[in-house]
């Protein structure tokens, strides 16, 4: 567990909880999952200690769920927010060639882990997966804002528990572009192993895998969207601030919030390009082999039209009678072959002209 000190331009770790809140600024406790639940008895102590009130129980079950949506709900003395994230896995692979065994190891990295959000007055407690490095940038940033008048004026810390929240969220909602980038990556080799020339594809499973992992991301999304939008009703529903500075601090939230709700809906907008993408490219690639059979039949039919006259002079002159004309001259077999001959090269040109042979008539061309 990790406790930091904010209030104003200044930002500081502390060793442990403290006895009692600090006479200025808030408190921010991040907290893995696992160590959350070691020690939740400590945290309840700590928010009783501190006169705030402690966590519902169901609020704690939501916080060591793995597998809970995007959700908000609040009481009367903090706001709770499960929010899941959109990263990429160890196993991803963003720099090697794309393969259909990469696209399938990037699908099955994506990683959907909640991270939980308890929005006191004066504290912010964050429970995160256990490699999760959202806790670690922020502690790494905040402290590098506090270096320097020049780096405050530039960015200026959080106000409050819930701006900061705010700023997590936007952080996790913006690391989806290095998702984006290797999904679109990935998604392009699938596409180009389904218009590959001369190849079959039968890599039916991992197009499955990719379009599962597509609604997942979407109904993720989704639930994000819901989840913000509720802390947006909530947050609107905030008696009026009477002091002008937190009246304006309030509409910040508002706007951040907004911000957030704003890069939600990209994403999820992307998302559903993708899949919108996907069944653009199967359908085209369904459509080629039709075209391709399409091409096969009509050379076969073509080749059938041709042999269909010759096929008709041979079985005449083959029929059994005594007396067919030219039968018993030397010349019949020539004449015949001759005649066999002008017609089928002539039905050859003729479909070669209307281009039933070699390359496809396009628009416009004279049939």
């Amino acid at each position: 567990m990790r406790v930091f000190h904010i209030a104003a331009d200044q930002f500081s770790e502390l060793d442990a909880l403290p006895a009692e809140l600090p006479a200025t600024g808030y408190l921010w406790a991040g907290v893995a999952r696992r160590e959350f639940e070691i020690h939740v008895n400590d945290v309840q102590s700590a928010l009783q200690r501190w006169g705030i009130g402690p966590l519902v129980d169901l609020h704690i079950s939501d916080l060591l769920n793995k597998q809970l949506p995007s959700h908000y709900d609040y009481t009367s003395w903090y706001d709770l927010l499960v929010f899941r994230r959109l990263v990429a896995g160890a196993n991803a692979d963003e720099k090697g060639a794309s393969t259909l065994d990469s696209a399938r190891r990037a699908l099955e990295a994506i990683d959907t882990s909640p991270v939980g959000f308890a929005v006191f007055d004066r504290v912010l407690l964050t429970v995160h997966p256990n490699d999760c490095a959202v806790r670690e940038f922020f502690a790494l940033r905040l402290e590098q804002q506090t270096v320097g008048a020049e780096s405050r004026a530039a960015l200026r810390l959080p106000t409050s528990p819930a701006d900061l929240m705010l700023r997590m969220v936007n952080y996790m909602v913006d690391s989806y572009l290095d998702l984006r980038r290797l999904l679109t990556k990935q998604f392009s080799a699938l596409q180009q192993e389904l218009f590959r020339p001369g190849s079959q594809f039968d890599n039916w499973q991992v197009l499955l895998e990719s379009r599962n992992a597509l609604h997942l991301l979407e109904d993720t999304c989704e639930d994000q969207r819901s989840a913000i939008q509720e802390w947006i009703d909530a947050l609107a529903e905030w008696p009026a601030a009477s002091d002008p500075a937190a009246a304006r601090e309030r509409e910040l939230l508002r706007v951040r919030s907004s911000d957030v709700q704003e890069h939600i809906e990209r994403v999820l907008s992307h998302v559903r390009r993708l899949e919108s993408s996907a069944e653009t490219a199967v359908q085209m690639h369904f459509s080629a082999q039709s075209n391709r059979t399409n091409d096969i039949m009509r050379t076969l039919t073509v080749l059938t039209a041709v042999f269909l006259p010759l096929n008709l002079i041979t079985g005449f002159f083959g029929m059994n009678f005594d007396f067919l004309p030219g039968i018993h001259r030397a010349s019949g077999f020539w004449f015949t072959l001759g005649v066999m001959g002008f017609v089928g090269i002539g039905l050859m040109i003729y479909f070669w002209r209307k281009r039933y042979l070699g390359t496809h008539a396009t628009p416009g061309q004279r049939r």
